[in-house]
């Protein structure tokens, strides 16, 4: 009897692993399609240790930071999460090749009135390339948006966070 509950709950804790919401999943499986141009892919949570997590800039949960797979050959990392704009928070995805490099980013939901312009292409495009050895600073290698200081810099802060904690799992052989 205790084993069909331990069953039931490793089946249940494998599909929360990697839960995202349906409308962010849905955008989130196109920006990895047209990056790695790519129609079939696998999307597997890479747990990181919990004693180690705490200690990173950036948040890593079970659903937010994930392994892009196709055939069973790992293709590059998504990082998913949430960061501050003046009253609310935006959504957005960060794409890594196999080199832990930049290769998209990708702002999924906007929940402001102004600002939304840190979703565009142009402005997201300055992150490409990026590596956990950059230091991203607003105003001198990222560009200022006027009426969106506040999303601009906490986009900013959450890039160079993720580029920190890249460089200190891949420090540690986690990733």
């Amino acid at each position: 009897m205790n084993l069909k509950y331990i069953i039931i709950l490793m089946v249940f804790m494998a599909y929360q692993n990697i839960h995202l919401p349906k409308n962010i999943q849905k955008k989130v499986d196109k920006e990895i399609s047209e990056t790695f141009e790519i129609e079939a892919f696998q999307f597997e949570s890479f747990n990181v240790p919990r004693a180690i997590s705490i200690d990173l800039p950036s948040i890593f949960e079970a659903n937010n930071f994930f392994k892009i797979l196709s055939d069973n050959k790992l293709l590059g990392y998504a990082y998913v999460s949430k960061a501050p704009s003046k009253t609310d928070q935006f959504d957005y995805l960060v794409l890594l090749d196999l080199e832990l490099v930049v290769v998209n980013t990708k702002v999924l939901i906007y929940r402001e009135d102004y600002g939304g312009e840190i979703g565009s292409k142009r402005w997201l495009k300055q992150f490409v390339g990026k590596t956990q050895n950059d230091t991203l600073n607003y105003g001198e290698n990222i560009m200022a948006i006027s009426g969106a200081t506040i999303s601009v810099r906490s986009m900013t802060t959450a890039i160079n966070n993720l580029l920190k904690s890249i460089k200190i799992l891949h420090e540690k052989d986690i990733i």
